[in-house]
């Protein structure tokens, strides 16, 4: 039999989580892994040595801000230069289809600061149309999920308040609409809007719809609403009411948390979560308002907080928030002050840390994007973070950002600073589990049948790594670095990554839940 290519005499080791990693011969025959054994006589034009190095399948993000930057520009091949293979769309529900022009201009100018200058044409009808804009003009896989946010806007608008019984039937139609097309799951942002204003019936409406299908239930929960505990707690109500896996975003696992995990194993809640393992997120500065303040569209946003009154009382809920403003800025529509800390650009204004925030969401059209430190120690954050690293329920998700000027380290870093850091340095867990929580355990949750494996049949999305070498190099004042170690990178058969460099291939396809 000939292959097109063969990788020899690597550690293989399957996603599975299960099998002891042993060496092998891979053969791949166009998109496939066509065979897996002793290959040495085998006829083919490639052979990659890989004594010494892991093989393992392409690794699955199911959060990630990727999806139009993909497409082009200077983090194309970011995620890929990781292992990162397949890539989930609608992170916190963020997405742009089936809507009006006008509607789909609005969300974008809301969503811009997970997005930076994108330029995208906001023209798509159906979930058909958009998804369609990726065949053939991106590195890795791209796998849809429903965008809450583009539902409820659709149905209702920016609204403030539950849906009707209309409105419902209406946000039902689109759901459908996106499940027919292939996506495995209903995705939220309940600090983001308009998904914020959803109330635990529409939540659970949709996710019985969702259910239908299969699918999971996967959010950002309810933090600034109701508060962490309880919003873990609507999430187990969900489950429970609408009978659907659910799935929490970018989570850890800290003695609140570890409480409630203790009571979602004692009564067997079909939940995951997933984790970044950096001890600081990145979002807009509007975040920080109080919520009754970032309701509506863009623009009425923006107006009212031009009313003296508001930014009167505004002022001392930031600077809790804020804190000593140690926050990076990362993105903004100006240009301004990339890099330095909020503390750093309000000394440069002549202001105090809460007045800067509040006048930059004004003067930047509330278009920004802040790396946000955790407000813990950092003896804290380290503890809290190795816990994290090895609980069962915790799935590798990077929550990148990109196509900014200065992104969070995880964009560049999520992947390979698991394995180099949390694996290889600290031994917190095996590198047969680590490699399951970024292939075979987020391929099972949202039930992607043919990638997270190395198997015979399987698609041949593979990463071939030096377990010695692979590491994150991005920091955070210096994200835009390269990771080191990942010498191989393919993608539906094709080599993305070749000897540790990009190869500028596009063999990256839609994927679509069976």
């Amino acid at each position: 039999m000939e292959f097109d290519t063969i990788i020899v005499g690597g550690e293989i080791i399957d996603g599975t989580g299960v099998r002891e990693p042993f060496v092998a011969d891979i053969g791949i025959q166009g998109d496939s892994i066509a065979a897996i054994g002793d290959l040495s006589s085998a006829e083919t034009s490639e052979r990659i040595y890989a004594k010494d190095r892991i093989v393992c399948p392409g690794f699955i993000d199911v959060h990630v801000h990727s999806e139009i930057s993909l497409l082009g520009g200077r983090d194309q091949f970011a995620a890929v230069m990781q292992g990162v293979t397949t890539h989930l769309t609608a992170p916190d529900g963020f997405g742009w289809a089936p809507l009006s022009q006008q509607q789909a201009r609005e969300l974008w100018h809301y969503t811009q600061f997970a997005y930076g200058d994108d330029e995208v044409p906001l023209n798509w009808q159906t979930p058909e149309d958009y998804l369609n804009m990726f065949e053939g003009r991106i590195p890795a896989n791209l796998y849809p999920q429903v965008p809450h946010c583009a539902v409820r806007l659709g149905a209702m608008g920016w609204d403030p308040r539950p849906a009707t019984k209309d409105e419902l039937i209406a946000m039902e139609k689109t759901t459908r609409q996106w499940l027919d097309a292939g996506a495995c799951c209903l995705c939220l942002g309940l600090d983001y809007q308009p998904s914020a204003n959803a109330d635990l019936n529409e939540l659970v409406f949709l996710s019985k719809v969702a259910a239908s299908y299969d699918a999971t239930y996967a959010a950002h929960i309810r933090y600034q609403l109701i508060g962490r505990k309880k919003a873990w707690e609507e999430t187990i109500e969900i489950a429970q009411q609408a009978e659907i896996p659910v799935h929490i975003s970018h989570e850890r696992v800290d003695d609140e948390a570890a409480e409630i995990l203790d009571r979602v194993d004692k009564e067997d809640i079909d939940l995951t979560f997933e984790s970044y393992l950096y001890p600081a997120g990145m979002t807009h500065l509007a975040m920080l308002l109080s919520m009754e303040y970032q309701t509506g569209a863009p623009d009425e946003m923006l107006a009212n907080l031009e009313i003296p009154y508001i930014r009167e009382k505004s002022l001392p809920y930031l600077k809790d928030k804020i804190g000593i403003g140690n926050q990076i800025v990362g993105y903004n529509k100006s240009g301004k002050y990339i890099g330095l800390t909020l503390a750093e650009a309000a000394i440069k204004e002549g202001k105090t840390n809460e007045e800067f925030a509040y006048d930059f969401i004004l003067d930047e059209s509330a278009i920004e994007t802040f790396v946000m430190p955790w407000a813990t120690s950092a003896e804290e954050n380290e503890r809290v973070l190795n816990r994290t690293a090895s609980h069962p329920r915790m799935m590798i998700a990077s929550d990148g950002v990109y196509n900014i000027p200065h992104p969070h380290p995880r964009s560049y870093g999520c992947f390979v600073q698991y394995l180099g850091k949390f694996v290889r340095e600290r031994q917190l867990i095996c590198l047969k589990e680590a490699i399951y929580k970024m292939s075979g355990f987020p391929a099972e949750r949202f039930r992607l049948s043919d990638r997270g494996r190395i198997a015979k049949g399987l698609a041949a999305d593979i990463v071939v790594f030096d377990p010695i070498t692979v590491s994150d190099r991005s920091t955070w004042f210096d994200p835009v670095q390269p990771p080191v170690g990942v010498n191989w990178v393919f993608v539906n058969g094709v080599a993305v990554i070749k000897d540790g460099n990009v190869t500028k291939q596009l063999p990256g396809k839609v994927l679509r839940k069976q």
